[in-house]
């Protein structure tokens, strides 16, 4: 089941996360926030982006959300996305559908453009997000430096719809929650 993410959800997201921080080059994050901390990640978030979580028999299996990519207001209509799932969960699907409900509702806020950033070589990451309808827009030289040794990282774009001109505000997903076509995105 998809839903969207809870503040409960903080210790089962935490620990999905935590290897990515520890063992691992995919975020440049290097100390472990805390399922406090994680918390209230999950609640301001939602306020603006969605977050949203892959739940089988009440166990949080991965997540995914979407955050403000640039703070300048000329980049409200393009959001940062991101994906973990549980090393117990993967190669079963869940990013590709997950992935694909973050984007639809990302869609119905009016968000025009979706951006994975990826730590190179990155090839699980680099695949889902080409599967899923991403182009390479680019790469920042030795952008990170974390576990000894310096990382490239890649942009990866996918437009979501045409951009209007003039734009619609991007609705907050807050707003959306009362939404028929945020609950019927949410089926798959």
């Amino acid at each position: 089941m998809i839903r969207i993410a809870r503040a409960e959800d903080a210790e089962a997201i935490h620990a999905i996360y935590a290897p990515t921080i520890t063992d691992t080059a995919i975020t440049f994050e290097t100390e472990l926030p805390g399922a406090e901390a994680m918390r209230q990640r999950i609640l301001t978030r939602l306020q603006h982006y969605p977050w949203l979580v892959w739940e089988e028999d009440g166990e949080v299996l991965a997540y995914a959300y979407a955050t403000r990519f640039r703070e300048r207001a000329a980049y409200d209509w393009i959001a940062e996305t991101s994906i973990y799932v549980h090393a117990n969960a993967r190669r079963r699907g869940i990013a590709r559908h997950l992935y694909r409900v973050l984007l639809d509702v990302m869609r119905l806020q009016g968000i025009n453009q979706a951006v994975g950033v990826i730590t190179l070589p990155g090839d699980v990451s680099v695949s889902l997000h080409e599967t899923m309808g991403f182009t390479t827009a680019g790469v920042w030289r030795k952008a990170g430096y974390k576990l000894g040794q310096w990382w490239d990282v890649g942009v990866w774009q996918k437009e979501l719809q045409p951009p209007a001109n003039p734009p619609s505000a991007v609705l907050a997903f807050s707003s959306m929650l009362p939404s028929t076509a945020l609950h019927r995105a949410l089926q798959i």
